[in-house]
Parts: structure tokens; C-alpha cells; sequence
């Protein structure tokens, strides 16, 4: 499965991907994830981090996949961090490729998924929204 490990703004296509599609609440600082974590950890949700970037061909294509999923589960909270806005933030996770996901209770990483793999994503958090119920 597709993700990208380095720039590539190199292709010509700088038109940007709406990360805010569905239920998906886009990070923009270090305060804001501290935010939604902390609203996340009182409601007793489950966190879904998404570490993506716009010029990566399969972030882009994860995207739609990415907002879907988030009003097909809304008991779970779903994040995207684009990591070229955030990048010491994003380092701080030790992001390596992209898209990155991150699955979180309590602010402690349960899961990751690295890779544009929309199948083993779907079965994540068809797992997790059960345990979480």
C-alpha cells in the first residue's frame, strides 16, 4: 500500500486537499491537539490521528476514504494533522512516512497504521469502535 517518505511537491500539483471533510477536525497547534485530546479523554473517546501531507499522492487519495469513516463512526474522534504545517509536532511522533495513523485512548497510542491501506484501516477501527462500546 502507498505512503510517502519524503517532498515530493515536485509534481505541479499544488491545488490543496480539503482535510475537513466529514467529522474530521483538522490540528492546526500543539494547543489544539492538546484540546481535542483532552475533550476526547473526558467524553471517554477513542482518538483516530491522521499524519498526512497535501502533496502526497496517497494521503490525497485517503482523504475522502479518511471523512467517510469518520461519520460512518461518530463515537470515535477523528484528527488530521498535516505534517508540513506541524512539523516539530509531527516529528515529536516520529512520523516517517505518510499518511501515518494513530490510534489513541487516554492519549496513549493503542495502534498504528502506516500507509494508505484502507482495508486494514477499516478493520482497525471496526475493532475499536466494538471494544469501545
Amino acid at each position: 500500500m502507498g505512503a510517502c517518505l519524503g517532498k515530493g511537491r515536485d509534481q505541479g500539483d499544488s491545488d490543496d486537499i480539503d482535510f475537513k471533510a466529514g467529522n474530521v477536525h483538522v490540528i492546526t497547534s500543539k494547543e489544539n491537539w492538546d484540546e481535542k485530546i483532552a475533550d476526547a479523554n473526558k467524553d471517554g473517546k477513542l482518538v483516530v490521528a491522521n499524519f498526512s501531507a497535501s502533496w502526497c499522492g496517497p494521503c490525497r487519495m485517503m482523504t475522502p476514504v479518511y471523512a467517510e469513516l469518520s461519520e460512518n463512526y461518530p463515537s470515535l474522534v477523528f484528527l488530521t494533522i498535516d505534517v508540513d504545517e506541524l512539523m516539530d509536532f509531527s516529528s515529536s511522533w516520529d512520523i516517517r512516512a505518510t499518511p501515518t495513523f494513530f490510534f489513541l485512548k487516554d492519549g496513549q497510542q493503542l495502534d498504528k497504521l502506516v500507509g494508505a491501506n484502507r482495508p486494514e484501516l477499516e478493520k482497525k477501527l471496526k475493532m475499536l469502535a466494538e471494544s469501545s462500546s
